[in-house]
């Protein structure tokens, strides 16, 4: 399987605790945070994962270079800023599989990449997202689930319960095709998934495996804590 990173983004809230780098650079534990994004993927028999770089992107070459423990590693440079839409979309160029597992490079889910995959080929949608079941949460938005398929995403406000986009997609690599999308730089998740989610009709795969998103510095510092545990 071919994995897609996202590893351009400037980490904006959490540059009170790290600095001039790029976020999946943040240190947990003496390693980046996509090192431990990378053991996971070694783990499941990945072989080829294109991470998709833009600020300060040297840190990530320098460190990882061509190759991590027998996986090879390709970069989908961005020369300016292009969203997570239009990271995917450059980055799907160096891609041969159809199936293609794309990753947010400052979250960690903890899930099997075997019944994804399987999730994904069961269903005929292009696309089928990883969802966390969580509790009493404000943070993120939530994803509303019928029979298998995504219906709606909602608007960030406190839960008691519900599902989460856990940032774990695994896409056909030909899913923009269709869709005329002049725009060099988008969002995937409001230009592309909520804005024409009814054509698309993702398909949800449920997993309650661990998640942390290091996005905000409480839960950097609960990665420091906990990440060791699953990898």
């Amino acid at each position: 399987m071919e994995v897609i990173i996202l590893a351009g983004g400037f980490g904006t809230r959490l540059q009170s605790v790290i600095k001039d780098i790029p976020k999946a650079m943040a240190d947990i534990n003496g390693k980046p945070f996509l090192w431990y994004l990378l053991i996971f993927l070694q783990k499941w028999g990945v072989t080829k994962v294109i991470i998709s770089v833009g600020y300060k992107q040297a840190f990530i070459k320098e460190y990882f270079k061509n190759s991590f423990l027998e996986m090879e590693i390709v970069y989908s440079s961005e020369e300016k800023p292009l969203g997570t839409g239009g990271a995917i979309k450059k980055a799907l160029a160096y891609t041969v599989e159809k199936a293609v597992l794309v990753l947010n490079g400052d979250t960690f889910f903890d899930f099997s990449l075997v019944e994804l995959y399987e999730k994904h080929k069961s269903q005929s949608s292009k696309i089928t997202l990883g969802l966390k079941p969580m509790q009493n949460f404000d943070r993120y938005g939530s994803v509303e689930v019928d029979d298998s398929i995504i219906t709606s995403f909602e608007e960030k406000k406190f839960k008691k319960f519900g599902l989460i986009n856990a940032g774990a997609y695994l896409i056909d690599n030909d899913l923009f095709d269709t869709f005329d999308i002049d725009e060099e730089r988008f969002s995937f998740e409001k230009d592309f998934l909520e804005k024409y989610l009814h054509r698309i009709k993702p398909t949800a795969y449920l997993c309650d495996g661990y998640f942390v998103d290091i996005g905000v510095p409480e839960d950097y510092e609960k990665a420091k804590k906990e990440l060791n545990d699953y990898i």
